[in-house]
């Protein structure tokens, strides 16, 4: 069992974030959407008003190397509910498989609800698609509520020229 520390992300992350986007993207058989680019993770992370906030798992080293490999990472944001006011969102949480069964995972998520009661959140919001019921079956056992069971809602996306009609451009 490998010592691992979650971590705020930082700006020199981002190549090796890229990569574990791809892994997840790979692993949810997703691989073709991925468009992202390690350019647009720094900018959009790391600016002044960032889209997107990042906690990294890293691997601690043996000897005295100031950084070990990443080994998953849980990207999140601030959203606001009309109904109840500031929540988290954790849009993704990979662990790379060697690493899993190790509780990592379950510390991003801890962290980011820990992040989301610090900045004054009312709840902690995420997805999981139909097949992952190992991904489900954390969450639950955490003392998530899975929302299309219990209040039955279904989540849209307007994508491509789907919005660009719909914004009339």
């Amino acid at each position: 069992m490998a010592s691992v520390r979650i971590r705020e992300a930082e700006e020199g992350d981002c190549g090796d974030i890229l990569g574990l986007i791809r892994e997840l993207a790979e692993f949810e058989k997703l691989s073709d959407q991925v468009k992202i680019s390690e350019e647009a993770l720094r900018a959009d992370g790391f600016g002044e008003n960032p889209f997107y906030h990042c906690l990294v798992a890293e691997s601690l080293p043996a000897h005295a190397e100031p950084r070990g490999p990443l080994v998953g990472f849980g990207l999140y944001y601030f959203i606001y509910s009309t109904w109840k006011g500031r929540s988290v969102y954790l849009e993704d949480i990979y662990v790379k498989p060697e690493y899993r069964g190790q509780g990592i995972g379950s510390k991003i998520i801890k962290k980011v609800a820990e992040v989301g009661l610090d900045k004054g959140c009312s709840h902690f919001r995420l997805a999981v698609l139909d097949w992952n019921q190992r991904a489900m079956n954390l969450y639950k056992a955490l003392g998530a509520q899975d929302l299309t069971e219990v209040e039955g809602w279904h989540s849209f996306c307007f994508k491509g020229e789907a919005m660009r009609k719909l914004a009339g451009k």
